[in-house]
């Protein structure tokens, strides 16, 4: 027989040596532990503990606000400040001014092609391109977003308002205009309560299938326009399908020859701006180029069969306050809905142009400047608006720095409206359409669906469901199935934590999952499990099964240390827990409990603070004793090591049983100073004072861990 020590890697100098290895072993060793700060509960502390958390948001929101100045108050109802205080007129004003020209050249045939997608009149997209602009340059913190009329937004509008009015009646306009306000005072609202976060439960998955099938029922929806006959309005493919399908016979080749071509020529510029950067242009130009090149026609040659926009009023809109609030009621779902698509389109697209231009941007600042524009805009004829993609990537490829960009499109919208309006009436109407089909090509997000599929099935699954229910089901069905499934997939791992069997990575005082470093190795009679997530009253009951199914299934893997037979501690890693609630406290005491009927002890390791100081407060410190607390997981393995060697030696030696850890016996630092015939005091000890004489005849800078015999 011979003997063999393992060390581990240093030890802090000012750590203390706790215990020794009984003095009935050939060698002795020193065990070295991090103490625990315990936290001290109060009476008065733990009566006032659960309003102070549940205040404590608020406390620190309202320390913000008093400590704010008046400039950085002005900052915050106007952001326009920020970037106009720093503003250099001679080196971003010219930029500013060709960015603002080229996206109100882009602006103005796209506004009207998506108020025919909304089922209004042409007008009505000139009149949203006209005040909400100039107050989102004021009231919204991002210097590149183009605010505007965009294609998801106006297919919802028409969805919902064509099965409450017939589009052609003006208490359909009402509804639209009434909607923009609704919309524009839940936006300011969410803003103002620091709501954004909210936004963050429905997934990028749910976005793109969402988008995908949205981009499909629009495209549909415009083919009218192509093919010269009327279809049915639908957000169903399957009747969409069958509408286009019935009306065959009526099909005309010139309307379906005119907007072909116009859409293989806003597909080229497109392409050509994206690909090469000297023809950049021609991107913005694009639907402009269209729409000159289709009214140049119908002027020189009139053809009967193509139907154009015609009469279009002049001037600017009228203040008028919104009406048909009798409606308002019905409207409450799409306006949430509204807003929610509004929020991840414009707030995402917004936070990345900051990112790409070097400032911060506040994502609720944000919100409530959206909401502030969609509310004045109500009053001058606008339905509802927010950050276009496509305008705004425009805007940042052509050096757009701040509003300036921004207000040059107003005034160029201001410009159409009050002088180009009759030049309007000769557009065709599938031109308008193919600008639609064009635009919303982009949201196809087919690559992202192979994407998920290779990367991540959960996700692909998720966009697999919500873009089929919104093609077959329609859209508000569509977006509740993918939001429903998307907090399904949370709760169901929030309720299904990971859990790992931690092993020692040899040479190392490192314990990581051994299903991910298959050398790591484990210690018989202890099981050591890291739960990775909080523990909370939906996830106890799956962690209490997994508890027990560890103590069968710790055999498998390789184990080092005593001969023994049965498990004597599980070591809970708790670092990953950031949050534990009464129904977890409960749960911890049943498994002690439980535990204690089999002659287990359970040691906890690398506590949060919160955690540790709820548990002080609910009695399960006390319950499973201070001293099976530790900072690493190292230490709790030497101490539980210890207990185990002690019960294999003292099987060995008489005919007692293995080490009871029930109250009424000595603790474990008590036994060990029996065992090396110290008389230091125990506290003395688990605070790092005393220190075992055995300690003196090492190197302080090793940590033995294990005398194995062979």
């Amino acid at each position: 027989m011979r003997m063999e020590i393992t060390y581990a890697s240093p030890s802090s100098p000012d750590l203390a040596a706790l215990a020794a290895m009984p003095s009935s072993a050939t060698t002795k060793r020193t065990v070295r532990i991090i103490p625990v700060q315990h936290p001290t509960v109060t009476n008065s502390s733990s009566s006032s503990s659960s309003s102070s958390s549940s205040s404590f948001v608020f406390s620190v929101w309202f320390s913000k606000l008093r400590k704010m100045t008046w400039m950085e108050w002005i900052d915050s109802f106007f952001p326009c400040f920020r970037w106009i205080r720093v503003y250099n007129w001679k080196e971003y004003f010219q930029v500013d001014f060709m960015a603002g020209i080229t996206v109100g050249v882009m602006l103005v045939p796209q506004s009207m092609s998506y108020a025919k997608l909304a089922g209004l009149q042409p007008i009505y997209g000139l009149y949203s391109c006209f005040v909400p602009i100039f107050v989102y340059a004021i009231f919204g913190s991002s210097r590149q977003l183009a605010v505007g009329p965009v294609a998801l937004v106006s297919l919802l509008v028409s969805n919902v308002l064509s099965g409450i009015a017939d589009p052609s009646s003006e208490l359909y306009t009402e509804l639209a205009i009434l909607l923009a306000l609704m919309v524009g005072i839940l936006e300011s609202l969410m803003g103002l309560l620091r709501l954004g976060w909210l936004i963050r439960f429905i997934s990028h998955s749910v976005i793109s299938g969402f988008t995908t099938a949205s981009a499909i029922v629009i495209g549909l929806s415009q083919v009218k326009y192509f093919l010269g006959y009327n279809i049915d309005k639908s957000s169903k493919i399957i009747p969409l399908v069958e509408s286009i399908i019935a009306g065959a016979d009526k099909f005309s080749w010139p309307p379906f020859v005119m907007g072909s071509v116009t859409l293989a020529i806003l597909l080229t510029m497109k392409h050509l701006g994206k690909s090469r950067k000297h023809l950049r242009f021609l991107r913005a130009s694009g639907p402009l180029t269209a729409v000159i090149l289709g009214t140049v026609f119908v002027n020189i040659f009139h053809p009967s069969s193509i139907s154009v926009v015609g009469d279009i009023p002049q001037g600017l809109p009228k203040f008028a306050v919104p009406r048909a609030f009798e409606y308002a009621a019905s409207l409450i779902p799409t306006a949430f809905l509204i807003t929610g698509v509004a929020i991840l389109e414009s707030v995402g697209i917004a936070k990345a142009l900051a990112a790409k231009n070097g400032y911060e941007l506040d994502s609720n600042q944000e919100l409530f400047g959206l909401g502030v524009s969609n509310i004045l805009g109500s009053f001058f004829s606008a339905y509802p608006t927010t950050g276009s993609f496509s305008r705004s990537a425009v805007n940042h490829e052509s050096g757009a720095k701040s509003g300036i960009s921004a207000i040059v499109s107003g005034i160029l919208m201001t410009c159409a409206l009050m002088f180009l309006t009759p030049l309007f009436e000769s557009i065709p109407q599938c031109t308008l359409a193919a600008i639609v089909i064009s635009a919303v090509i982009g949201l196809v997000d087919y690559d992202e669906a192979i994407f998920l599929w290779r990367v991540d099935k959960k996700d692909f699954l998720l966009w697999t469901i919500t873009s089929t229910t919104t093609l077959f089901l329609g859209i508000e069905i569509g977006v509740i199935v993918g939001v429903g499934v998307s907090l399904a997939f949370v709760i169901h791992e929030s309720a299904n934590p990971h859990i790992a069997i931690l092993g020692r990575l040899p040479g190392t005082t490192v314990y990581r999952n051994v299903k991910q470093y298959p050398e790591a190795y484990t210690y018989n009679g202890i099981v050591i499990v890291r739960i990775d997530a909080p523990i909370y009253f939906a996830n106890t009951s799956y962690i209490k099964d997994r508890l027990r199914e560890y103590e069968v299934t710790a055999d498998t893997f390789t184990r080092h240390g005593p001969d023994v037979e049965r498990i004597y501690f599980v070591i809970l890693e708790m670092a990953p827990v950031t949050y534990i609630d009464s129904s977890a406290v409960q749960a911890l005491k049943d498994l002690y409990q439980e535990y204690k009927l089999r002659d287990i002890q359970i040691a906890i390791s690398n506590l949060n603070p919160d955690v540790l100081l709820t548990l002080s407060k609910s009695g399960v410190v006390e319950l499973i004793g201070k001293e099976w607390y530790f900072v690493r997981v190292h230490d709790a393995v030497q101490v539980c090591l210890q207990h185990v060697r002690s019960s294999e030696r003292g099987s060995n030696n008489s005919s007692q049983t293995s080490l009871a850890l029930s109250d009424d016996k000595p603790s474990f630092y008590g036994q060990l100073l029996k065992q090396t015939g110290e008389n230091l005091p125990i506290s003395d000890l688990e605070s790092g004072k005393g220190r075992s004489p055995l300690s003196r005849d090492r190197d302080p800078h090793l940590e033995p861990l294990l005398s194995k015999e062979h």
